[in-house]
């Protein structure tokens, strides 16, 4: 009999990197083309992962913690999008003024956050967001997005090797269906990151915000 995913990794893999001391979350994707029924990328998953979402924004504002945005665009003749879409032709429609390649409502930017725009899976390919993060002494990237198995994996991945801790919210990244969904997030929590319920991101972001409050320097600019 085969033994399961879990069993086959447990001892090498599925360890556990935390929090550091200076979360942000990084919103990946959230557009309406993922939200509209009938658009070419609409899962029912980042319905849902919007949803999850609004409760996680409203606290990392209150708190201070930076939140950071990412979208898909591309010229009109999608040559920018290079060998990606070639691969997902459907990707051509994400162009400047096209409504679908606007932010859901529900979880759009604020005037003041910052939003990357970009050709390629990973947040962190041709964007400036390492650097951004870098010089706010962020350590900790807090993963909210779609899609699971696309975009939130490739920016877990490079999260790793630019040197932040990944943390992917579970309720708060969708997929089309469950079954890449879910072997995402297994394989995220292997080996790249950390997969963690809302309600534990949710009160460590209370636990290190009280901790900064306490220690000297706390009225250091967040």
């Amino acid at each position: 009999m085969q033994e399961s995913a879990a069993e086959n990794y447990r001892g090498v893999f599925h360890n556990r990197l935390g929090f550091g001391r200076r979360p942000a979350v990084i919103a990946i994707d959230f557009v309406r083309s993922y939200t509209t029924v009938g658009a070419p990328f609409f899962a029912e998953g980042v319905v849902g992962a919007v949803a999850q979402t609004r409760a996680l924004f409203a606290q990392a504002r209150r708190l201070g913690v930076p939140v950071l945005h990412t979208r898909p665009i591309y010229h009109p003749s999608g040559r920018d999008g290079g060998l990606f879409v070639q691969k997902v032709p459907a990707l051509r429609a994400m162009v400047r003024g096209e409504p679908l390649a606007e932010f859901d409502p529900a979880v759009a930017p604020l005037s003041d956050e910052i939003v990357f725009e970009k050709a390629y899976p990973s947040s962190f390919f041709g964007t400036a967001l390492a650097p951004t993060l870098t010089a706010q002494g962020i350590d900790t990237v807090i993963l909210v997005g779609c899609s699971t198995s696309g975009c939130v994996r490739a920016t877990a991945v490079d999260a790793l090797q630019y040197g932040f801790r990944p943390i992917v919210a579970r309720e708060c990244v969708g997929d089309r269906h469950p079954g890449p969904h879910d072997a995402a997030l297994f394989d995220i929590d292997a080996k790249y990151g950390d997969v963690e319920d809302l309600a534990t991101i949710l009160a460590t972001l209370e636990t290190l915000a009280a901790a900064r409050a306490a220690s000297p320097g706390s009225s250091e600019e967040r």
